[in-house]
């Protein structure tokens, strides 16, 4: 307890500080889970390209159970940091969750390729070999139902809110998933996606002559909601709404996991939204 007064104490002085990945761990292994949810979250908004803070928040969730947003933390951690074997090994624990061997096996075999000599790991090939029921995880939860594997047809599938507010469309305007209504509850999903074809031209065009480079998203606050704009593949554009509620860094947060699992699918259908 000494511990986790001292570095609340140090992150309190310098919020952003990467303190916040130990104090995170710290809480979690107390099972101060709500505790150590709020300081992943906070420090995923001021380092969302940090590959640890995905790994501590992917942590998180699983000890609470949250097994489908962790897939996706874990799966952001290794797109960022190739070979994180914390994520490796998460990804891992979560397949063997779901009866996909193969491809626990598979990231362990690639963890293994980064640390040949972590001990965890021998065990947890033997765990997936010998069919056991232990977890092949660092720090596993208590045992639990395995989750239904993930809807593979749906673009947005074990995203939280993926029901609302989640709109992808092609360059065309053509909707590719996803639904937004407005504030009285009528369907403008058409309508949004017909204004937003071309606008990827236009966010490019404007970068360009700007000297800005390539663009790769853009946030706005409106007076009843917050809005993010990104681009998963080139000839595709992804929408996320939320209303006031969610700040700017979470919902960046948010728009993150969405371009991922936007992405996948693109790249199930052949790529790009065509």
């Amino acid at each position: 307890m000494d511990d986790i007064r001292a570095l609340s104490a140090q992150l309190a002085q310098d919020p952003g500080s990467l303190i916040f990945l130990r104090l995170g761990e710290a809480l979690r292994r107390k099972s101060q889970l709500d505790a150590a949810l709020r300081v992943a979250i906070n420090g995923l908004e001021r380092h969302p390209h940090l590959a640890d803070a995905h790994d501590l928040y992917a942590r998180v969730l699983t000890d609470k159970h949250d097994y489908e947003r962790a897939f996706d933390e874990w799966d952001m951690a290794v797109r960022i940091a190739p070979n994180h074997t914390g994520a490796l090994k998460g990804l891992a624990f979560l397949y063997f969750k779901v009866g996909d061997l193969a491809q626990a096996e598979a990231h362990l075999e690639a963890a293994r390729r980064v640390e040949p000599d972590d001990p965890s790991l021998e065990q947890a090939f033997a765990m997936i070999r010998g069919g056991g029921e232990a977890a092949p995880a660092p720090s596993p939860p208590p045992a639990a139902t395995a989750p239904h594997p993930l809807d593979e047809t749906r673009v947005f599938a074990g995203l939280e809110g993926a029901n609302e507010g989640l709109l992808l469309i092609d360059g065309a305007g053509r909707v590719l998933g996803g639904a937004l209504r407005d504030a009285s509850g009528a369907n403008v999903t058409d309508a949004v996606a017909a204004y937003l074809a071309g606008v990827s031209q236009e966010a490019a065009r404007t970068a360009k002559l700007l000297g800005l480079g390539a663009w790769n998203g853009l946030s706005a606050e409106g007076q009843h909601g917050n809005v993010h704009l990104g681009q998963p593949a080139p000839d595709a554009l992804l929408l996320v709404v939320r209303d006031r509620g969610m700040p700017l860094g979470r919902l960046a947060i948010l728009a993150q996991r969405a371009t991922i699992l936007a992405r996948r699918w693109l790249e199930r259908q052949g790529g790009g939204g065509a």
